[in-house]
């Protein structure tokens, strides 16, 4: 698939998923550049703002299969994987797939299980397989993980680890509709006079996965490469906020949501400015910031724009 196409199906994806979701352009062209990227995505937010109608509007219009699985406590790593099942009638055990095998998987409020449920999912989303008693089963494709979480209600929950955070391509905050935007929610709803909003495929699984490898040609020049690797050395120089800065895998994932981004735009190529556009949702959740800061307002969003302030901009012909 040619780079144009992909930037006229991605200009339909979004105004169908726009249907649902008033406002926050740059949220839903991120979350499918991510897709695009054959990445995962961290929604965290407060609730109400539209997280899992997000993940619902992108799976249908996309022509995708969607699964929802609620995180509990209780949630153990076979209600997601599935399970073994002895068969009376062949007198053998049966694999029963679980919400795992989709191609959108809404892991809402994925904090609230303990980090042996958290951790099942690891494979899955870094090896697109699972492998249960032994037996490995290949996840459709593209297969993508949403996962929320709520992050000022903190009791009951299990922070996801660290190993489990850099997994994620990005981590996005949705916030607020503006006044006018929240207007315009409440219009939409007297009008279409039911709560469901009806958001019709637009491409098809095979054309994702088209749009997936279409990213894979477009053109980074040496001066982008050298940014994108600035950007990430200088968050492990930075002493005075940092204690852990982003490792290779911060660079991947700058180098794969530029070329998605850039694509998305209609170009075969990326800028600077594509690279400046992700680098604070795909590196943010990858720094650990110094225990001093924890209790302050200092935020890994915050420090990383402050980064990208300093990182000098190539000049770009």
């Amino acid at each position: 698939m040619r780079i144009e196409k992909v930037h006229e199906k991605s200009e339909l994806i979004l105004k169908e998923v726009g249907k649902a979701i008033v406002g926050k352009e740059n949220v839903l062209k991120m979350l499918l550049a991510t897709i695009l990227a054959d990445g995962h995505v961290l929604i965290e937010d407060l609730p109400g703002l539209a997280k899992t109608l997000m993940a619902k509007s992108f799976a249908s219009a996309l022509g995708l299969e969607f699964r929802r699985v609620q995180f509990t406590p209780d949630l153990l790593p076979s209600d997601i994987l599935g399970v073994s099942v002895f068969n009376q009638k062949t007198l053998e055990f049966e694999f029963r797939r679980g919400p795992v095998f989709t191609n959108i998987l809404l892991a809402d409020e994925i904090n609230r299980s303990p980090p042996k449920t958290q951790s099942a999912l690891l494979e899955a989303m870094q090896e697109r397989q699972v492998t249960v008693e032994g037996n490995t089963y290949t996840l459709p494709k593209p297969f993508v993980v949403i996962a929320t979480q709520n992050p000022i209600e903190q009791e009951g929950t299990y922070p996801l680890p660290e190993a489990q955070l850099d997994r994620f391509l990005v981590r996005l905050r949705v916030g607020y509709p503006t006044r006018e935007q929240e207007k315009e929610i409440l219009r939409r709803r007297i009008e279409r006079k039911r709560e469901d909003v009806e958001i019709n495929p637009v491409v098809s699984a095979e054309e994702v996965t088209e749009m997936q490898r279409a990213i894979e040609d477009v053109y980074v020049s040496e001066p982008v490469l050298d940014y994108i690797v600035d950007i990430v050395i200088a968050t492990r120089n930075d002493r005075r906020s940092l204690d852990v800065g982003a490792s290779p895998r911060g660079s991947l994932a700058l180098l794969k949501l530029s070329r998605a981004y850039a694509a998305i735009n209609g170009r075969d190529y990326v800028i600077p400015d594509d690279v400046k556009a992700v680098a604070v949702p795909a590196l943010s959740h990858r720094l650990i910031l110094k225990r001093e800061l924890w209790y302050t307002r200092v935020s890994q969003e915050s420090v990383m724009e402050k980064i990208l302030e300093k990182v000098p901009v190539p000049k770009f012909e």
